[in-house]
Parts: C-alpha cells; sequence; structure tokens
C-alpha cells in the first residue's frame, strides 16, 4: 500500500506540474511551435480553410493555449505574417553591400535582397494574405502596411549606408530629410517588379536568372533620375 500511496503523490505531482505556470524557456518554445504549425496550416490551407483545432494539433498544444496569445485566427495569421517579415528583415541587415561605386553597392544589394525574397517563403505568405483580402480587407490591408513599413525601414538604412560616398552630396535624393520616399521609390521600381511576378504565378527560376539584368537596368535609371533631379 505504501508503494500506490506514493506513486499515486508523485502521478498527482506531475499533474500539479503541467497545470501550474509553464517556465519561461518552454513558454517561448510553445510559442515558436504555434508559429511554426500555424504557418504550416496557413500555406496549406489558406486562411479560410485552417482551423485553429487543426493548428492545435499540428503545434501539439491546447486551443485554450492558443486564444491565450492570439484572440483568433486573424490574429494569429498577422503575427506569422510579421515573423515571416522580421526574418527576411534580419537577412536584408546581414547584407553587406559591396562594390568601388554607389551603383555597384545598390545593386549588389538589390541582387541579394531578391534573390532571398525569391526562394523564400515570403512569396508564398504573401499568396495567402492577397487570396483573402477580399473576406478580411482590414487584415489584407494592415499586413501589407506593416510588412512594407518594416520592410522600408531596414532598405532605407541600407540605402543610407550605401549613400555614403563622395557622390551623396551630389545626390539630394539620398540626404537624410528625402531618403524615406526615395526607398519607397526605390522599392517600388528595383524590387516590387519581380516580387508581383512572382505572386502571378512566374517560375522562380526563371526570375532568377533575370536578378542580375533587372537590377543593373533599374538601378542605373534610378540613379539617373536622381543625379537630374527626377527623385527627391
Amino acid at each position: 500500500m505504501g508503494k500506490m500511496t506514493s506513486s499515486k503523490k508523485l502521478s498527482g505531482d506531475r499533474v500539479t506540474a503541467r497545470a501550474g505556470r509553464p517556465p519561461r524557456e518552454l513558454a517561448g518554445e510553445v510559442d515558436q511551435r504555434i508559429l511554426d504549425a500555424a504557418r504550416r496550416v496557413f500555406l496549406e490551407r489558406g486562411l479560410t480553410g485552417a482551423s485553429i483545432d487543426e493548428i492545435a494539433a499540428v503545434a501539439r498544444a491546447g486551443k485554450p493555449t492558443i486564444y491565450a496569445r492570439y484572440r483568433d485566427k486573424e490574429a494569429l495569421f498577422a503575427a506569422v505574417v510579421m515573423r515571416n517579415v522580421a526574418t527576411n528583415i534580419e537577412r536584408v541587415e546581414r547584407i553587406v553591400p559591396a562594390g568601388a561605386t554607389i551603383e555597384e553597392r545598390l545593386v549588389n544589394a538589390s541582387a541579394a535582397l531578391l534573390d532571398w525574397v525569391l526562394v523564400s517563403e515570403a512569396i508564398d505568405m504573401m499568396r495567402v494574405g492577397i487570396s483573402e483580402a477580399r473576406r478580411f480587407p482590414d487584415l489584407a490591408i494592415s499586413v501589407h502596411r506593416m510588412a512594407r513599413q518594416r520592410a522600408e525601414e531596414t532598405i532605407r538604412h541600407v540605402l543610407g549606408d550605401v549613400a555614403q560616398s563622395g557622390e551623396r552630396e551630389a545626390l539630394p535624393a539620398f540626404r537624410p530629410e528625402h531618403l524615406a520616399a526615395t526607398t519607397h521609390l526605390f522599392v517600388d521600381l528595383v524590387l516590387i517588379p519581380l516580387v508581383l511576378r512572382a505572386l502571378f504565378g512566374e517560375k522562380r527560376k526563371s526570375l532568377q536568372a533575370e536578378i542580375e539584368l533587372h537590377v543593373a537596368r533599374s538601378v542605373a535609371f534610378f540613379l539617373a533620375a536622381c543625379r537630374n533631379g527626377g527623385v527627391d
């Protein structure tokens, strides 16, 4: 009997331990599991087809655990997208533009960025958001704005670093007071065209083969506009 009582007591202790608040490091691991599972389910089924039940099963987490962190499926989707954006931004921030001239540095930085975007899950996550824009317009707009804002903040730093040359004074567009607008135009001219083509289903390998020529032409055009006062 003594052994049975001891066994029951230990079992009860284990149940009590599970029911309590998880240690901070375990809570972080649960957060990552939930976001990983949600990304997988959203990519496979879209926002409409995904369910919290399936995400909970894939994440090996209870639905109350998910709802304690995210009020609904849309909030979870937004969190997945923003984590994807943060991952891409970390990659961008590690880009060290090489080259002897501002044009070479911009070309190298843009090519590296496009190559990464086209091979990452960024395009797939964008497609999920776009496909649900009609049903969840506010969500699609807010996610797009957040993603674009974060991306432009990072690219603005890259452009600012690249522009640290003797030519900077001759290019008003690269002065601090104009850099935000210059970044927006740079993204639209140099980066967005290939991203849009990928979103519409063109094969990414074919697009990757075009990166070098596209970036060289668009950066040259962009700098010509800067030198002639067209971007400021």
